[in-house]
């Protein structure tokens, strides 16, 4: 053993290398007549039935090493499909693409998991013509369950369910692993470059609530990438050219002429974007010099270019409040980036035949999409569709991406769809290699259940709208007397906290796609599934150890020396839940629906106070209130609950404050 290879790494090199080889003397043994020895039947059962019991224990020994060297958590639900996966192998080996159905069990008397394969096997076997009994089929696979360091036992209930118990013994070593090494993340197969696309409001106009869905999904999306090990690229798409600019640099010229040498105090972009749109509408001379300017812009002449840069500037600064209010990092590459590029996307549909004349518009038709992508005006122009594809090709091929997400509102899924379609058919990309989508996301309505606006039926300015969180939360921790126990700064913490978390969360807890009902009053309930509810059993559980005087030194202590033990049924359930962890990112990874983690806090903050109310962690005296004794695997608990709490929330873009 070579001294630089550790021990444990060695132990599993060693291992997998004697699998390979039994696995190997197994399948030569498969073929006993091409060994020349069918005379010795018998006797080659009896091998291969040794063979096979080493083989699986050696299989067992492994997983235990990978889960003791591995600072990783384990995703136990993806670790029971490739059991049992290996298992349905053995039981049906004629059986092509078998299905693989393993979900938590939601009531405790039938076990842990449960594997729901055998009817739907059943059925596949019925289309062949072989009627077979899905209880049969379960008993089959029940019998080739391989060795495993993490079934405590199965047993088959109605049709062909099988009940999964997990071996508690195992579970208090992963939970252990938890406390030891921290929320880690499962391994990863390979780094993956990620690319989101989000926020994307246009220069000169207000953020307004479309632009915070779109910023508050995109940059938990982004979260749970980096958390999950990805390099995440986050890109702002903002509108940032166009025929609007010529409209405002000529109304920049005529307000303020001096412009080039003294910057122009545009306050209220919003105002002077009006006030130009205005002039575009009614001025037809204003309108043609507007035209002008958008020539003069396309064509870098530099005293327009300097124009639009102070325009661009003012709205960069307004963009900043709010991304600097919900804590969001984003990189901005606007539509002006890709300008030199389009020309060159063009000629390569144009090379391939790909481009069709109409009315003096080039346009190219996608396989299967009803409406063509416009990617030359008539005027000689390009579009949004000749944008998006130069910026996609970009993305494919200069970021070199192996997954592209947009987050923008399900209106434009249409446009995206074809656009995809577009790239694949030209050959940019393959989609079973490289994963391009688009997260759509429904609209923002009022308690009335109309679009969101305000009373005189503006759009709401986002700013706004955080700054009456602040206020609103505020009046809630004053409502709460957490001003009279909480210091100026706390109190300012945890106005923030509450505030942008509280809007955060009531975007996020609900399914995307849907169409979702902005409330203050709803969002600030500390009750139900709410962010308000998530940080104040949060706060509860983080002064647990306060209220023992157990530092973070003694717990780590603890966690090293002490056993979680997990006998009582509100212990188990709680161990089982903190541990499902890593199969709910697993599941937002693959269709991209944060409420799902949402849904999950809550359920582990409701799991936790069953726990707390059943199970004593800490023992006071009636009398004096003084801590007589701590149950310190409970108190493991309560950490481990606080540690999977903070980092969902910070997935979440949600940042706790340690009193409240």
């Amino acid at each position: 053993q070579p001294p630089e290879v550790p021990y444990c790494n060695y132990k599993l090199v060693t291992n997998e290398l004697e699998i390979h080889s039994l696995t190997a003397e197994l399948e030569s043994l498969k073929n006993p007549q091409g060994l020349g020895l069918s005379s010795h039947l018998d006797g080659l059962r009896e091998e291969n039935a040794k063979l096979k019991y080493r083989l699986n224990v050696l299989k067992r020994s492994l997983q235990e090493e990978r889960s003791q060297c591995s600072k990783t958590m384990m995703n136990i639900n993806q670790r029971l499909q490739e059991i049992f996966g290996e298992a349905i192998r053995e039981a049906c080996p004629d059986l092509e693409n078998p299905p693989l159905a393993v979900t938590p069990n939601q009531q405790a008397k039938f076990g842990d998991y449960q594997c729901n394969s055998a009817m739907a096997m059943a059925q596949m076997m019925k289309s062949k013509g072989l009627k077979v009994n899905p209880r049969q089929i379960a008993e089959n696979i029940q019998q080739n369950i391989p060795d495993n360091e993490l079934i405590e036992k199965t047993e088959i209930a109605g049709p062909g369910f099988i009940n999964v118990h997990l071996k508690r013994s195992f579970v208090s070593k992963l939970l252990t692993n938890l406390l030891l090494n921290g929320v880690q993340p499962p391994s990863l197969e390979s780094k993956k470059k990620v690319v989101v696309d989000f926020s994307s409001p246009n220069i000169a106009k207000e953020m307004h609530v479309g632009h915070l869905r779109s910023t508050i999904i995109g940059d938990s999306m982004c979260r749970l990438f980096e958390f999950l090990g990805y390099d995440v690229l986050r890109l702002n798409h903002v509108g940032d050219w166009g025929t609007q600019f010529g409209m405002l640099i000529a109304h920049l010229q005529d307000k303020f002429p001096n412009y080039l040498t003294v910057s122009p105090p545009i306050g209220d972009l919003q105002a002077f974007y009006k006030e130009s749109k205005k002039r575009f509408d009614e001025e037809e001379d204003f309108k043609k010099r507007a035209y002008q300017c958008v020539v003069k812009l396309q064509s870098k002449d530099p005293a327009f270019i300097k124009g639009w840069n102070l325009i661009c500037d003012v709205s960069r600064n307004e963009f900043q409040k709010v991304y600097n209010c919900l804590d969001i990092q984003i990189i901005e590459r606007g539509e002006s980036f890709y300008q030199e590029k389009m020309t060159a996307v063009v000629k390569e549909f144009e090379a391939k035949g790909l481009v069709e004349m109409d009315e003096g518009r080039k346009i190219v038709f996608a396989p299967g999409q009803q409406i063509p992508l416009t990617v030359v005006k008539s005027d000689g122009g390009y579009t949004y569709d000749t944008s998006d594809l130069a910026a996609l090709r970009h993305r494919l091929f200069d970021e070199k991406a192996d997954i592209i997400i947009y987050v923008t509102d399900s209106g434009q899924g249409t446009h995206f769809q074809v656009v995809f379609a577009a790239a694949q058919m030209i050959g940019w990309y393959d989609p079973n290699v490289t994963r391009v989508e688009h997260a759509g996301f429904g609209v923002v309505l009022g308690e009335d259940k109309k679009k969101f606006k305000t009373r005189s039926g503006d759009t709401v300015r986002l700013m706004d709208l955080l700054d009456e969180g602040l206020k609103r939360s505020m009046e809630k921790l004053k409502e709460k007397d957490r001003d009279k126990v909480l210091s100026t700064e706390d109190l300012t913490k945890a106005q923030r906290s509450v505030a942008f978390g509280c809007i955060k969360y009531a975007d996020l807890s609900h399914n995307r796609i849907n169409d979702y009902v902005f409330s203050f009053d709803k969002m600030l309930d500390d009750r139900g599934n709410t962010a308000a509810y998530l940080l104040y059993a949060f706060t509860r559980i983080r002064s647990i150890a306060r209220l023992a005087n157990i530092d973070e030194a003694a717990l780590r202590k603890a966690a090293e020396t002490t056993e979680v033990l997990l006998e009582h049924d509100k212990e188990w359930k709680l161990g089982k839940c903190l541990l499902r962890f890593p199969e709910i990112l697993q599941k937002i990874l693959d269709d991209l629906l944060l409420h799902t983690l949402c849904d999950y806090l809550y359920e582990l903050a409701t799991t936790f106070t069953e726990f707390y109310d059943s199970c004593y962690c800490i023992e006071k005296d009636r009398q004096t209130g003084r801590v007589v004794k701590v149950n310190m695997w409970r108190m493991l608990l309560c950490d481990a609950t606080a540690a999977i709490m903070a980092k969902g929330f910070d997935i979440l873009g949600i940042n706790p404050v340690s009193r409240m």
